[in-house]
């Protein structure tokens, strides 16, 4: 790679981490020094006070929970349901498993607010709405995990299957013991687009959670800037966005591995 390729990309990669460094600087200054000059954030001196505050302020350690109950309560259903699916759709043979198959496929074109309405009213007729299930449950169902499984699970040979079956094991046995553990890469893939999608959800817990108690952090933040903006300060809703970020930097360093054999096999 030439010189002047390596410089475009460390330019292009400057560009594109600015706004986080920014972001960044900012939840490090005094809220007073960014009064009307948020460019003191270039100079020192810096401090720490816009995260101590946030552990001072209750609500937003309770988003921050919702958050990761939501988020974990989401992508542990998905994994369970897309590979069950996923090992029905590319291993069994039923009737209409082609015709169900589309009909799963087809989830795909329909955007979440096309359902919204009916979706609202669901949950308010079962008496969902502001609670953990109400939140989580609509994220179980996830079209793109179930032909995601299916079609990493149709690249296993079925000579595994039948070997297994020859030696008496049950198709939940060669499920759980041969074609699980191998689908590991792909399960973590998925784990962690289907945990970002549902930590970075706003539409639905906007809609869903209406005490702010039941907010999650997306919700909450916004909330923050509309509502505590100028008291709180600049340098205080920077802090708070840092500190939402945090998990998902923490999601893609530890499954970062999985990730890239999951799409190296993908392409092969």
């Amino acid at each position: 790679m030439s010189w002047a390729a390596r410089g475009a990309l460390g330019l292009a990669a400057l560009i594109m981490i600015a706004p986080l460094l920014w972001t960044l600087l900012l939840s490090l200054k005094h809220n007073g020094d960014l009064v009307g000059n948020s460019a003191a954030a270039l100079r020192p001196p810096y401090t720490v006070e816009n995260y101590v505050a946030i552990f001072g302020n209750s609500l937003t350690l309770r988003w921050l929970l919702n958050s990761a109950i939501v988020a974990l309560g989401q992508t542990a259903g998905v994994l369970i349901l897309a590979s069950l699916a996923g090992y029905a759709f590319a291993r069994l043979e039923f009737p209409l498993r082609r015709t169900l198959f589309v009909f799963v496929l087809l989830g795909l074109a329909v955007p979440s607010q096309a359902v919204i309405l009916p979706q609202h009213q669901l949950f308010a007729w079962l008496h969902l709405h502001n609670s953990y299930p109400g939140l989580i449950l609509p994220g179980l169902v996830a079209p793109f995990g179930v032909f995601f499984m299916t079609t990493y699970m149709r690249g296993i040979p079925k000579e595994l299957d039948e070997a297994a079956m020859l030696d008496g094991a049950s198709r939940w046995t060669t499920f759980r013991k041969i074609i699980l553990p191998l689908t590991m890469p792909a399960q973590s893939t998925l784990a962690v687009f289907t945990f970002l999608g549902a930590w970075n959800d706003y539409w639905w817990p906007l809609i869903s959670a209406t005490r702010s108690d039941m907010y999650t952090l997306t919700v909450g933040l916004a909330a923050a800037q509309m509502n505590y903006a100028q008291t709180s300060g600049l340098g205080y809703l920077m802090a708070q966005a840092v500190f939402a970020s945090i998990p998902i930097f923490m999601v893609y360093i530890v499954f970062q591995k999985q990730i890239v054999r999951a799409m190296a096999g993908a392409a092969v």
